[in-house]
C-alpha cells in the first residue's frame, strides 16, 4: 500500500505489481459476503422506498411539482451533511456506525409507513433518512479496504458497481409493480425491514475493530475534521486529480435526468424512456466486469484518462440525432467508459490514511452528488431552450474538454511522482 504524510507526499512509495483478483476470492471472505448483502438489501429498499414516496405524495397532493421536489429532496442532504457527518466514520468504529444509521433509518422509514403525517413532516423523516445515509457509506467504503486487499478490493469495487446497477435497472419496475400490489405504505414498511435486515446481517457478519482515531486525544471536532480532509485532498496533487476524475461523473450522468424529453423525441412512452435510462447503468455494469477481469492492475491507471474520455465522447454523438437504438447505444458505451472509476478510486483508497478514510470518501461522494445535482439541473433548463438532444451533445463536448486537461494534468503528476518513488524506494515500476 501506498503511504502519504498528511498530502505532502513524504515517504510515499509504489505498489508492486499485483495478481488479478478472481471474484471467487472475493466472495470468499465473509465479511464482504456481509458487506455485499447489506448494501444490496439497502439498494433494493431505495429503490422501492422512492417509488412508494412518489406514489404516496402524488395521491395525497395530486400535484406533480410537489411529487418532483420530494423525489428532489434525496439529493440534498448528502450534499449538505456529507463532508460534515462522514467524519464520524473516523471517530467511531465503523461497524457501530453502520449499525446505528441502518436501526435508525429502519425506525425513520416506519415512521413514515405507520404514520399519517403531514407532507412537511413526511419530507424532514425524508431528509434524516436520507442524512443517515451519508455516515453509512463513509464507514462501509473506509472499512471495505480492511477488509478486502489488493486487486480484491478493486474487484469487490466492481461487484458492489454491478449491483448498484442492476437494482438500479430492475429496481424501478419491480418497485412500481410492488407498490401497486401491496400498496405505497406496505412498501415503506417493506423497506424499513431491508434496514433491519442490514444491521442484523452487519452485527453477524462484520468482526469488531477499533476506532480509527482516539477519542480521548481528539475531540468530535467534526468542522475541525471537515477541514483536515479538504486540506489532505485538495493539498495533494494526486488525490486532487483523483477526485476530479471521480467529479468528472457530472458530465456524463446528464442524459439520465434527460431521459423523459428526450424520449419524447422519440413519441414519449414509457417503454421508451425506461430504455434511454437503463441504458448508461448497464454500459456501467458491463464496464465494471470487463475492467476489472480483464484489465490487469499495472494497466488501469495508465488506461483511466482514455476511459474517462470515453465516458463524454458517445454523448457527442447525440447532435446527430441519430435514431432510438442509437442513442441507446452511445449512452450504454458512454456507461462502459465510466469504469475508469475503479482505477480511481482503489488509487485514492491506497493513499489516504487509513485514519481519515471516512472524512475523504465523505468529501468525494458529495462533491459527485452536488456535481450530479447541478449538472441535470442546468441541463433541464437549458433543454428548455435548445432542445434534450443539443444539451446531451454539448455535456459530451464539455465532459471530453475536462477529461482531456485532466488526463494531461494526471500525466503530468504521475510523471513527476516516479521518479521521486524511485529514489525513495528503489526502482518502482509505474502502477
Amino acid at each position: 500500500m501506498a503511504e502519504r504524510r498528511n498530502g505532502r507526499g513524504v515517504g510515499r512509495h509504489r505498489r508492486p505489481p499485483e495478481a488479478q483478483a478472481t471474484y471467487r476470492e472475493v466472495f470468499a471472505v465473509g465479511e464482504f459476503r456481509a458487506l455485499w448483502l447489506a448494501q444490496a438489501l439497502s439498494f433494493i429498499g431505495d429503490q422501492l422506498a422512492q417509488v412508494a414516496l412518489a406514489v404516496l405524495v402524488y395521491q395525497r397532493t395530486e400535484n406533480a411539482l410537489l411529487t418532483a421536489a420530494t423525489y428532489a429532496l434525496t439529493y440534498l442532504p448528502p450534499i449538505v451533511g456529507g463532508p460534515l457527518l462522514s467524519g464520524l466514520a473516523d471517530v467511531f468504529p465503523r461497524r457501530t456506525v453502520m449499525i446505528v444509521c441502518d436501526v435508525l433509518r429502519a425506525v425513520l422509514v416506519a415512521l413514515m409507513a405507520v404514520l399519517a403525517l403531514p407532507l412537511g413532516a413526511l419530507c424532514v423523516l425524508v431528509f434524516l433518512t436520507v442524512l443517515l445515509g451519508t455516515p453509512f457509506t463513509a464507514a462501509r467504503a473506509a472499512i471495505m479496504p480492511d477488509v478486502l486487499e489488493g486487486d480484491r478490493f478493486v474487484a469487490g469495487t466492481a461487484i458492489n458497481n454491478i449491483t448498484h446497477q442492476a437494482t438500479q435497472m430492475l429496481g424501478f419496475l419491480a418497485g412500481g409493480a410492488i407498490v401497486a400490489v401491496v400498496g405505497a405504505r406496505e412498501a415503506l414498511a417493506l423497506d424499513a425491514l431491508t434496514f433491519g435486515a442490514s444491521a442484523v446481517i452487519l452485527v453477524a457478519g462484520m468482526r469488531r475493530r477499533p476506532a480509527p482515531k482516539d477519542r480521548d486525544a481528539q475531540s468530535l471536532g467534526l468542522w475541525r475534521g471537515m477541514r483536515d480532509g479538504a486540506r489532505l485532498v485538495f493539498g495533494d496533487p494526486t488525490l486532487r486529480s483523483l477526485v476530479s476524475f471521480a467529479w468528472l461523473c457530472a458530465f456524463y450522468t446528464i442524459p439520465e435526468g434527460l431521459a423523459a424529453p428526450y424520449a419524447d423525441t422519440f413519441g414519449g412512452s414509457a417503454m421508451t424512456v425506461g430504455l434511454l435510462m437503463g441504458a448508461m447503468p448497464t454500459g456501467m455494469a458491463v464496464g465494471a466486469f470487463l475492467y476489472s477481469r480483464f484489465v490487469r492492475p499495472a494497466s488501469r491507471l495508465r488506461s483511466m484518462g482514455w476511459m474517462a474520455m470515453l465516458a463524454c465522447l458517445p454523448l457527442v454523438g447525440a447532435g446527430l440525432h441519430p435514431p432510438l437504438w442509437g442513442v441507446v447505444l452511445l449512452w450504454a458505451l458512454s456507461g462502459v467508459g465510466s469504469a475508469y472509476q475503479l482505477a480511481a478510486n482503489a488509487e485514492f483508497v491506497a493513499l489516504v490514511p487509513p485514519s481519515g478514510r471516512g472524512q475523504a470518501f465523505g468529501l468525494a461522494q458529495s462533491g459527485i452528488l452536488a456535481g450530479q445535482g447541478l449538472g441535470i439541473l442546468i441541463g433541464g433548463a437549458v433543454a428548455e431552450v435548445l432542445g434534450p438532444q443539443t444539451v446531451v451533445a454539448l455535456a459530451g463536448v464539455l465532459g471530453l474538454s475536462a477529461a482531456a486537461m485532466l488526463t494531461l494534468v494526471w500525466n503530468q503528476v504521475r510523471g513527476a511522482a516516479i521518479p521521486e518513488e524511485r529514489v525513495a524506494g528503489g526502482s518502482a515500476p509505474a502502477a
